[in-house]
């Protein structure tokens, strides 16, 4: 067990993640991460990457990922693929049991599992992830100027970015199952009032239509249209297709030990990446339902680095 002690082990292996191994690492804390099912987290499915300062031509999502995680091990913070499987956060140091079955203990410990994106769960969605579909208009919008895309969704964020499209898109396509919408009046109005921004009601993307070129590139062309309440389809032409059905912080492995806001987010206390328990940090996407971009993931594994060093300093662990 002596072997698996550290001062501090990091969850998650996005933007947040790795920047908190680089700052941690070059503190000389010896960092590990423990990199969870998809090392590089959500960035590991977008292609053009146009808005991370630092790289004036653009850079691929996976490739950025790899660039972090390179800078980190440089620097001497250890990555392994493996997910938390087990956490006890009830005395120190902490104990962590991976999904082979080892055991870890920590004095520190920084949470950066991200959010996931709620997606429809078809199989043609998955195909074309990234070629097409998208789960961030913010991060992707800027690729589909004069071009027609589907926004999928009923709540506010699907008003939002149905509306934030509309600065590119020449024609904004919102889906939504249902007649009625669960977003705020004032979002749905303000949709509304957008020219460029069409409805179709009751109906669900039933496939995603696309086509791959002799380079083995993919694009999508359209989507197939079913309606909820008769179950006819029909077919669409598209260039683009973005989820907007909202997203679920990954805190499951925590269980109740942690302090979430009502949508499951993990809260810290204002200014910081500080938990309700004393030596446990939270960064990135798992405490932000606001930003979620790779930037802001980003400048809060800085933090939570800075919060692990301070406090492990102050307890004469560091």
């Amino acid at each position: 067990m002596a072997d698996n002690h550290h001062k501090v082990i990091i969850i998650g292996s996005g933007p947040a993640g790795l920047t908190a191994a680089i700052y941690a690492s070059r503190a000389n804390l010896n960092p590990i991460i423990f990199e969870g099912n998809q090392p590089g987290g959500q960035l590991t499915i977008t292609t053009e990457v146009d808005n991370y300062p630092g790289f004036k031509e653009g850079i691929q999502g996976p490739e950025l990922m790899d660039i972090m995680r390179e800078q980190a091990t440089r620097f001497g913070a250890k990555a392994y693929f493996k997910a938390a499987l087990k956490v006890d956060f009830s005395e120190k140091p902490f104990k962590i049991t991976t999904d082979d079955d080892e055991n870890y203990t920590a004095d520190s410990v920084i949470i950066a599992t991200g959010a996931s994106a709620r997606l429809m769960g078809i199989p043609s969605e998955s195909e074309y992830m990234g070629f097409g579909v998208s789960a961030c208009a913010t991060c992707d919008g800027f690729f589909y100027k004069e071009k027609k895309v589907i926004v999928v969704g009923g709540g506010d964020t699907a008003m939002e970015e149905a509306t934030y499209l509309t600065k590119f898109a020449s024609e904004v396509i919102l889906i939504h199952r249902r007649d009625e919408f669960r977003s705020s009046k004032i979002m749905e109005e303000r949709a509304r009032k957008n020219p460029k921004v069409k409805f179709m009601t009751s109906y669900v993307i039933d496939e995603v239509l696309g086509t791959t070129n002799m380079m083995g590139q993919k694009s999508v062309t359209g989507a197939r249209l079913k309606s909820t309440k008769d179950g006819s389809t029909t077919d669409i032409d598209v260039d683009g297709i973005f989820v907007a059905i909202g997203h679920s912080p990954n805190t499951k492995v925590f269980g109740d030990q942690l302090d979430k806001d009502e949508t499951g987010y993990l809260e810290t206390k204002p200014g910081s990446t500080i938990t309700n328990i004393e030596g446990v940090f939270a960064a990135g996407d798992v405490t932000d339902k606001t930003y979620r971009q790779a930037i802001t993931a980003a400048g809060t594994g800085c933090m939570a680095a800075l919060d692990a060093q301070r406090y492990l300093e102050d307890n004469e662990i560091a």
